[in-house]
């Protein structure tokens, strides 16, 4: 399943970064990163499901910046 999710997730965000590439339009941006945040918390999880924590941990800590960073840019505009 977290295979799955994975691949709606990343094709998500492939769509919202093309659009804004193409369209130059970055209203969709902080969504953009929200899916990318999220698509990181489920590639950790899966890490930690094949045994390597090292790469689990790393993303985990990368899927909390990057919602700090979304949560920010939610609360500047």
């Amino acid at each position: 399943m977290l295979k799955y999710l994975h691949i709606i997730l990343s094709i998500t965000v492939i769509s919202l970064a093309g659009y804004g590439l193409i369209t130059k339009d970055f209203k969709f941006l902080p969504y953009m990163m929200f899916f990318l945040g999220l698509t990181m918390l489920v590639m950790g999880l899966r890490e930690f499901q094949k045994g390597q924590k090292g790469y689990g941990w790393l993303s985990i800590v990368v899927f909390i910046f990057i919602l700090f960073v979304v949560f920010n840019s939610f609360l500047l505009n």
